[in-house]
């Protein structure tokens, strides 16, 4: 981050491993911790750890965007009150790291393949300021009233409509109803979400 200055992040930010919080570090000036992979589901004392954490600060997860990455969230939402974590998705990027002789099993980029730019721009709403994103998401009226209004459940393709929606905020695929609803209600206002869906008119 040559041009710009470490985004300083006031929340505890969870991550997979230890080349994720080091490209992290490039980015942002906060406390990182990470689960290493899979260990977190064996490890009581970061268990602990992260309980008491979200007993007092929110706590942002980002994870890698395949299926070891949703497993890990997953538990991680299992273990620590929901509106306590921040979700925050790297984007689907076919990809290697330059660390690795080969691609993941699901040929995307994890956290530490992504652009310092790309993980600017994730983190910035979530910089030291007045507002803060949880209470934010908890005043904002989407509802999986307007998921179903809007063909995102309940219909033949209502998985492909929430893909392609995913995709327009720069989201992965795959995400469930209840994942996505969570992860929009912090990304954008309403009327944004109306605009996305086609109902910015009425």
């Amino acid at each position: 981050m040559s041009q710009k200055e470490k985004l300083s992040i006031p929340y505890p930010v969870v991550v997979e491993g230890k080349y994720d919080k080091i490209r992290l570090s490039n980015v942002i000036d906060a406390q990182i911790i990470i689960t290493d992979g899979f260990g977190i589901f064996k490890k009581e004392e970061k268990k602990l750890l992260l309980r008491r954490l979200a007993a007092s600060s929110p706590l942002i997860v980002l994870t890698d965007s395949d299926g070891g990455g949703k497993i890990i969230r997953s538990h991680l939402s299992g273990m620590v009150p929901r509106d306590r974590i921040i979700p925050l998705y790297i984007p689907q990027i076919k990809g290697k790291e330059r660390r690795k002789d080969k691609p993941s099993a699901a040929g995307t980029l994890g956290v530490e393949g992504m652009e310092d730019s790309l993980l600017y721009d994730l983190f910035l709403p979530y910089a030291k300021s007045d507002a803060d994103p949880l209470e934010r998401a908890r005043e904002n009226p989407l509802s999986k009233v307007d998921f179903f209004e809007d063909g995102l459940t309940g219909g033949p393709d209502s998985t492909k409509r929430r893909d392609e929606l995913a995709a327009k905020v720069g989201l992965p695929s795959g995400m469930s109803a209840n994942a996505l609803l969570e992860a929009l209600r912090l990304l954008l206002n309403y009327e944004e979400y109306l605009t996305l869906v086609g109902r910015g008119e009425e």
